[in-house]
């Protein structure tokens, strides 16, 4: 039976300071942990989620205090349950496991649905655009206040892929070892452009009000678009055609005119509609802006792809880079793009290729094709 964990929270009484200038009064950053961290502090594994994933990424955990109603119950179950425990890759006889909600984040960590202390009202539209280099940033407060000075390993899915190599190039003292899944080193232009797509669901909602819509009806319609586009870059065409040819066409589902006529169609809408029950648009845009602005050498403020990662070099790091043959969202040509960066600058960098017919939620779905690695990188 899988563990019952609870969130925790970590506050951050000053101010923070973002990229762009932005301040903020305080932070209030929601996570959680598995395993035990040993007394010398070794042996913690920091692990970042993907673009709509949370915190809770084993265990159960029914109830998080304040973020009703996205907690919804598809969320109570951790997204990596076959990933993290005992004997696992991400082995908690051996590891300490922590993992974070992103900064502008709607399941605990202070975002645009946090009340603003200095208006008593969510922040909304107020709230500051963020970047890799601010989640980094949260990140290390968090690390620090746990007592945490290095890590064994940083392990990043998707746009947590991200966030892992602007770690470990930020703080390279602070990170022995970096596992990169599904993710790259510059956001293409492709994904530059479906991301924009669902910027301008969201933005042209009649309900999204610039941002400032808590006090009323939420874009629910420009979210369900957004989700929409997005979801078929992470789910395989064969895959979906596989699950909506198990799904019922659900004829009630009319526009304003056009009727939503066949199966496919049919589960697109499904995925969206379920997708605002449990997030929030402002938390939806911060953070496919940050990914869509990234660019790792502009993140770590460096000159070249080879200064930023002789920074990686100089302190030793070991990768392992994950590509999947299948993904529409991160293309393999992006993994092997960092993988030339890396071997360019003489880091130990691993790549392996798996073979999936899932596509990009392949990371999700198929923990077996991953643990023999990941368990090889921790232990090595």
């Amino acid at each position: 039976m899988p563990e019952i964990v609870e969130t925790k929270f970590c506050d951050i009484a000053r101010s923070v300071v973002l990229s762009d200038g932005s301040e903020l009064p305080g932070l209030r950053i929601a996570y959680e942990t598995w395993g035990t961290l040993r007394a010398d502090a070794s042996n913690a594994i920091l692990l970042y989620h993907a673009l709509s994933g949370s915190h809770h990424a084993a265990g159960v955990n029914a109830h998080i205090p304040g973020v009703e109603p996205f907690w919804q119950a598809e969320m109570h179950d951790g997204w990596w349950e076959d990933m993290i425990g005992p004997g696992k890759a991400l082995d908690t006889n051996e590891f300490f496991i922590i993992c974070a909600n992103y900064l502008g984040g709607c399941y605990g960590t202070t975002g645009p649905s946090s009340l603003n202390p200095e208006t008593g009202r969510p922040w909304g539209s107020a709230f500051p655009h963020v970047t890799a280099a601010d989640q980094v940033a949260v990140s290390a407060l968090l690390l620090d206040e746990l007592g945490i000075d290095v890590l064994h390993a940083v392990v990043g899915p998707s746009v947590g892929g991200l966030l892992a190599l602007t770690f470990a190039t930020t703080y390279p003292q602070r990170v022995k070892r970096v596992a990169s899944i599904a993710a790259g080193f510059k956001t293409t232009v492709l994904n530059r452009l479906i991301l924009f797509e669902q910027i301008l669901a969201i933005e042209n909602d009649p309900n999204f009000n610039g941002g400032d819509y808590y006090s009323g009806q939420p874009p629910l319609y420009g979210l369900a678009l957004a989700r929409m586009i997005s979801h078929k870059t992470f789910v395989h065409l064969d895959a979906i055609e596989r699950r909506a040819r198990q799904d019922i066409i659900q004829h009630q589902d009319t526009l304003s005119w056009y009727k939503v006529r066949d199966q496919f169609q049919s589960y697109m809408l499904y995925q969206g509609k379920k997708f605002v029950r449990r997030f929030d648009a402002n938390t939806y845009l911060r953070i496919i802006d940050m990914w869509s602005r990234y660019d790792a050498v502009a993140e770590g403020k460096a000159g070249s792809p080879r200064e930023l990662l002789d920074r990686a070099a100089s302190a030793g790091q070991r990768w392992l880079v994950f590509s999947i043959d299948s993904d529409f969202c991160f293309y393999p040509e992006e993994q092997a793009d960092l993988t030339l960066h890396l071997e360019r600058a003489d880091i130990d960098a691993t790549q392996i290729t798996v073979h999936s017919d899932k596509g990009h939620d392949s990371f999700l779905l198929e923990p077996h094709l991953y643990t023999p690695h990941l368990s090889w990188l921790m232990k090595s």
